[in-house]
C-alpha cells in the first residue's frame, strides 16, 4: 500500500524553479512532521526541508531559496523550490514522522534534475 505519494519532479534548467507536492495516505494518523530528504548519486541521503506544526528546518544549502509549507487538514507538504542550481538536482523524497504509531514513512522519490 502506497502511503506517501510525491509528485514535481522534472527537468529544469540552473535558476529555475519546481515544487514538490506530497500527499500523505489518510491512514496515517497524528502527523508529527512532514520533510523533505534528497540523495545524489554517490551521496547520502540528506535534510531539506521539515516542517512540524508551523516550525520549519532547512538545510544550509537551501535557506533562502526552498520553502516548505504542510496542508495538515489534507496531510499535504509541499516544497517550493527557486533557483535550483545543479548541486540540487537529486532523488527528493518525502518523509513522515507519526506519533500514534511512532513511526517513519518514507516516499518512493522523486527525480529533480537541473541541466542546461
Amino acid at each position: 500500500q502506497v502511503q506517501l505519494v510525491e509528485s514535481g519532479g522534472d527537468l529544469v534548467q540552473p535558476g529555475g524553479s519546481l515544487r514538490l507536492s506530497c500527499a500523505a495516505s489518510r491512514t496515517i494518523f497524528n502527523i508529527k512532521t512532514m520533510g523533505w530528504y534528497r540523495q545524489a548519486p554517490g551521496k547520502e541521503r540528506e535534510l531539506v526541508a521539515t516542517i512540524t506544526g508551523t516550525s520549519t528546518n532547512y538545510a544550509d544549502s537551501v535557506k533562502g531559496r526552498f520553502t516548505i509549507s504542510r496542508d495538515a487538514a489534507k496531510n499535504t507538504a509541499d516544497l517550493q523550490m527557486d533557483s535550483l542550481q545543479p548541486e540540487d538536482a537529486a532523488v527528493y523524497y518525502c518523509y513522515v514522522y507519526s506519533l500514534f504509531p511512532r513511526r517513519d514513512y518514507w516516499g518512493q522519490g522523486t527525480q529533480v534534475t537541473v541541466s542546461s
